[in-house]
């Protein structure tokens, strides 16, 4: 009987030494895989093509400020969301960090909405 309770205590010792992990890979923590690395990096150089091909196809106007700054955005939120880690972080970090810059954003759009209403206003009462 003692040898039945020393094999029992014995597997029991060493059961959770068997199911630890080894401190480097707790450091680490998750790893994601390098294909999630390389199509974000593939997506980086095809909207880079394409911004550099709004020069080369030479568009004019509102078009072209709009292609540039959509595919900027796009290249801005892949790095934030991929390399910057922000697509797994918790929901209230995200909106914690992207609610201050889209809220100046909203507030460049009213003051440059306000100052062509104004210059209307002005060009019409005053002529000038």
């Amino acid at each position: 009987m003692t040898a039945m309770t020393d094999d029992t205590t014995h597997a029991h010792a060493h059961a959770p030494l068997a199911h630890a992990a080894p401190p480097a890979a707790q450091a680490h923590g998750q790893q994601h895989p390098i294909k999630l690395y390389l199509l974000v990096w593939t997506l980086l150089f095809v909207l880079s093509a394409c911004s550099y091909l709004v020069d080369y196809f030479d568009f004019h106007g509102l078009l072209r400020w709009t292609l540039i700054v959509v595919f900027m955005l796009l290249k801005a939120g892949l790095i934030v969301a991929v390399f910057m880690h922000m697509a797994w972080e918790r929901l209230a970090l995200v909106v914690a960090i992207l609610m201050p810059p889209l809220a100046v954003l909203v507030l460049m759009a009213m003051m440059a909405w306000e100052g062509g209403y104004t210059n209307y206003l002005r060009v019409f009462f005053f002529g000038a």
